[in-house]
């Protein structure tokens, strides 16, 4: 998976390389969906959600330019993956999830693989839910967000930088977000595909 469909792409942060090496993805799908799970494809998670595809989980995290110091949030959590590999990453995560069983599943995953230490977990609003934690170094959205979702530019430290999918449609619009000198500057990256944001 890592040769195939991620370095073969372009993805080139080692830090990022290594730290989705240590992640079993056949963890974090469905029981039948096991055989796939190293395939480049989103899987079925349950009701309306998907776990991304390993090649955008990377993408996405390469384009957070990640510090072992930054605080990060993440909005979506899903089965848990990408917040695994934010986990090495980062000096801590905050991830929040709508269906609040997904939020506990991916607790008990992360905890069994012994990278809970600096996560925090929380069902809720992913706009709204750890509002009292920020601001955040990073912030991550795993899920298509209709317009750029202001609430959360709000919770995003000064120098920090925000990746979220924008647009109404299937296909979205992958942005890099970031605040300088007062002025929001955003940055288009690729065209891709995910579940909305509720």
């Amino acid at each position: 998976m890592i040769q195939n469909h991620i370095v073969a792409r372009g993805i080139c942060d080692a830090n990022v390389l290594e730290a989705m090496l240590r992640i079993p993805r056949e963890l974090f799908v469905a029981l039948e969906c096991r055989e796939q799970a190293y395939e480049d494809k989103a899987l079925p998670i349950g009701p309306g959600q998907t776990i991304s595809q390993p090649y955008i989980v990377a993408y996405m995290t390469q384009m957070l330019l990640l510090e072992p110091t930054h605080r990060v949030l993440e909005v979506g959590t899903g089965t848990g993956y990408q917040t695994a590999i934010l986990a090495q990453l980062s000096a801590q995560v905050h991830t929040v999830e709508l269906d609040q069983n997904l939020t506990q599943e991916a607790a008990k995953r992360l905890a069994a693989l012994g990278l809970d230490q600096n996560v925090a977990f929380r069902s809720g609003d992913g706009v709204e839910a750890w509002r009292d934690a920020g601001p955040f170094d990073r912030i991550l959205v795993t899920a298509g967000s209709p317009t750029l979702p202001e609430a959360l530019m709000t919770q995003l430290a000064i120098g920090g930088l925000m990746i979220v999918p924008v647009g109404r449609g299937k296909t979205q619009m992958m942005l890099r977000l970031r605040i300088r000198d007062g002025v929001r500057v955003e940055q288009p990256l690729i065209a891709c595909r995910f579940v909305p944001l509720v």
